[in-house]
């Protein structure tokens, strides 16, 4: 099958640098930590040590008596409406839910006293029962809300495409939701089934590991409950949602600036802000909070811990004939809703006419879990390759061929019933099937082996607007909402470049704040470039004909016979005749009774997603005598649609196949009494660049019919596979299956001796 390739294009489709790279290779980039306002005043915060508590009193006396400190907060003080969510949680009063749940918020005038005065802070725990692990969760013994879950409004998961569930009416529990997906009939196909495979598999919770802890500064307005809040954020307008809703405050009075964020990946909405806010409300001055590693990882929302059982089956001449699935997610203290993201991959990667997926989100007292890059699909989809191994195994069948005639494509439904927009799946499978890894993995030696895994993401797409216009001296302003994390508006450069016949050098990004930016979507669910990317044709399209007329006027001529290049307009085949496109604009601003400066808005609203799939191949080693796992090699067949900027694709790319190979064998958070014992970067294992083998990447560009220009959706999808990949890799060279992550020497080394022994 041959992928057809979108046109060729000035500047478009070409790699091209990152417009930010020199500020923040040379330290200029402005971070949070960096905001000095006058009178600021810095933040500590004093966490609970107990996963379920009961505060019995507070003494302040000793912290206050530390120079330097300014105020010492309780819940008392700052809280104004229940908490539902982690975002809109400030202060522990009576009661603490989870272990690094804030209890106390000290202000001083500097960082050490800050610090200083926390540690002396007297709180007095009476700790009580706690749900501490999954299991303790469904036993429903102790339940972590008595009177109920307190009530969302509406789950983190859907800003990155998944499908949050209703709140169910229901007796208090800690298993928040209980949903089954699926059609036709599971158990009379499993019943009939020539061959079944599965198991029940787990992965550990992970942290998301950005280099840069949460930040947040917030200064007082004039007007009373006037606040302005610098933050590290992907999403200001959420942050802005978050500050009013939990403070009470108007959104008109709350200016969200955000700053330049050092890696988010789905964790950075706004967890601290409204605390902060609050903070420096309460006060009237400045108010900073910087976290420190260890209370990072013990106050935000991590991944969950999730387990997947799974069964499989298929007829005797090996076609799909039933998926059978039971989730069990371990939200911490607040509901998030994963059930419907998972339920639409576990059930939608293969054609099958006979699916179950159930999925029970649970409730424990460890901290409120949040988005990874792809929630929950890695977790999922390492139960389901693993199994889909397994079977073809036991089939007898080439796993890629396999795949290949199962695969999903346009039409067919995905777990949840919807139907799959056009994808490529089929063409990632195609390109990997071709790459000379996997056409050499039968000449491995014995102790290494290639493991196969496919994976995707729906994607999600919002309404966007952006703001082009035309300086005097030819500089083109794009004005945007949106917060670039991944080098998104370098892509946005080049649309307005390639539309306006200039250099990338001569557009400049102006990115504005909740008050001066056009509304852009939260920078998660791989959905700004697809979303924004329109609105950025749009208006830049209306100031190419804008343009246009101008230099129609001026050369006397009819606007055919005209065209936009090298940062002017000119009479096509008459080079002589052109003028500067910055020129233009300035007629057009100065003539009395003209048509004003050259500006337009657009605005762009994509009526369907432009979901994204990979194949992934992994080459490993394993040590039979210690059952180490050594990475050798990393592929990744990614259809991008159309890539925009392909050294920023591919850099995502990379990126995503990094971040899976770390939670397939290193990552996973550790807790003992439901507290977490690995709360840094010394005790928590993530990979570093000497863990990772060579990462390539293999652009497969099936051009989406919705995505801009045919872009697809990139950063969630090199995260799905990349996992299971290394779990089959793992099968081949050492012929044991690995049903729980991180993947450890030591479970590799105990299968094999349990093998050997059989």
């Amino acid at each position: 099958m041959t992928t057809p390739q979108p046109p060729a294009r000035s500047h478009l489709g070409r790699p091209r640098k990152i417009i930010d790279g020199l500020e923040k290779l040379v330290g200029r980039a402005p971070y949070v930590a960096d905001q000095q306002l006058p009178g600021l005043l810095h933040a500590r915060l004093v966490l609970s040590p107990y996963p379920h508590a009961r505060i019995r009193g507070v003494d302040r006396a000793a912290a206050l008596d530390v120079p330097g400190v300014q105020a010492v907060l309780l819940g008392a003080d700052l809280n104004v409406k229940p908490a539902h969510s982690r975002p809109s949680l400030l202060l522990a009063e009576d009661l603490v839910v989870f272990a690094g749940q804030p209890v106390a918020l000290i202000l001083a005038d500097t960082e050490a006293q800050a610090a200083d005065a926390a540690a002396l802070l007297d709180v007095d725990y009476e700790a009580l029962d706690a749900v501490e692990d999954g299991e303790a969760a469904l036993a429903d013994g102790t339940l972590v809300w008595p009177q109920g879950v307190p009530k969302a409004d509406g789950g983190m998961a859907g800003l990155h495409g998944g499908e949050a569930g209703a709140q169910a009416a229901q007796a208090p529990s800690n298993v928040d939701e209980d949903r089954t997906f699926g059609r036709g009939d599971v158990d009379a196909a499993l019943s009939a089934a020539a061959f079944t495979a599965g198991g029940s598999f787990r992965v550990a919770g992970v942290h998301q590991s950005y280099l840069e802890p949460h930040a947040v500064a917030a200064q007082p307005g004039a007007r009373p409950g006037e606040v302005t809040v610098y933050t590290s954020t992907q999403g200001q307008y959420v942050v802005r949602s978050e500050v009013s809703g939990a403070l009470g405050l108007r959104e008109r009075d709350v200016h969200v600036v955000p700053l330049t964020v050092g890696g988010g990946f789905g964790a950075k909405y706004g967890i601290m802000d409204a605390l902060v806010a609050a903070a420096a409300l309460h006060v009237q001055k400045p108010v900073r909070l910087v976290l420190t590693r260890s209370e990072d990882m013990l106050t935000t929302m991590p991944a969950p811990a999730i387990d997947v059982t799974l069964r499989l089956g298929a007829d005797a001449d090996g076609t799909l004939t039933a998926v059978d699935a039971d989730v069990l997610v371990e939200n911490g203290a607040f509901r998030f809703g994963h059930g419907g993201i998972i339920a639409t991959m576990l059930g939608g990667l293969y054609r099958c006419e006979n699916v179950r997926v159930r999925t029970r989100e649970l409730l424990l007292n460890r901290a409120p879990v949040g988005a990874y890059r792809a929630p929950g699909v890695p977790q999922a989809l390492f139960a389901l390759e693993s199994a889909v191994d397994d079977l073809t195994r036991q089939l007898g069948a080439d796993p890629l061929e396999w795949r290949l005639q199962h695969a999903v494509q346009a039409g067919d439904p995905m777990g949840t019933g919807r139907a799959w927009p056009d994808i490529g799946l089929r063409d990632c499978l195609e390109a990997a099937q071709a790459h000379p890894l996997w056409q050499s993995r039968a000449s491995l030696p014995e102790q290494e082996g290639v493991g196969l895994a496919v994976g995707g993401w729906p994607g999600a797409f919002s309404p966007a607007g952006a703001v082009c216009r035309v300086d005097t001296d030819g500089t083109v302003r794009l004005h945007v909402g949106s917060v670039d994390i991944s080098g998104v508006h370098s892509s946005m450069v080049l649309i307005a470049a390639e539309t306006l016949g200039v250099d990338p050098d001569q557009v400049e990004i102006v990115q504005g704040t909740t008050d001066s930016g056009p509304y852009a979507p939260n920078s998660g669910g791989s959905q700004v470039t697809i979303s924004l990317s329109g609105a950025v044709l749009d208006a830049s399209t209306q100031v190419r004909d804008q343009l246009l007329e101008l230099a129609a006027r001026h050369f006397e001529a009819h606007r055919d016979d005209l065209e936009l290049a090298g940062g002017q307009a000119m009479v096509r085949g008459i080079p002589d005749r052109a003028i500067p496109i910055g020129k233009l604009a300035a007629q057009a601003q100065r003539t009395p009774g003209g048509p004003g400066p050259v500006v337009a808005e657009g605005r762009a609203a994509l009526k369907a997603g432009a979901p994204g799939f990979v194949a992934h191949l992994v080459h490993v080693r394993v040590d039979p005598a210690t059952g180490a796992v050594t990475l050798l090699r990393s592929v990744a067949a990614q259809d991008v649609g159309f890539a925009l900027n392909p050294l920023l694709v591919e850099g995502q790319i990379q990126g995503g196949s990094a971040q899976a190979l770390g939670l397939g064998l290193l990552e996973g958070l550790a807790y003992a009494g439901g507290t977490l014992v690995n709360p840094n970067f010394l005790e928590y294992a993530f990979p570093t660049s000497t863990d990772m083998p060579p990462l390539e990447t293999v652009l497969v560009q099936r051009p989406s019919e919705h995505g801009p220009f045919g872009a697809r959706i990139v950063g969630e999808p090199p995260i799905t596979a990349g996992a299971a990949a290394l779990a089959n890799a793992v099968r081949e060279a050492a012929g044991v299956r690995v049903t729980e992550l991180p993947i450890t020497a030591e479970a590799v080394w105990r299968l094999g001796q349990e093998a050997a022994s059989r």
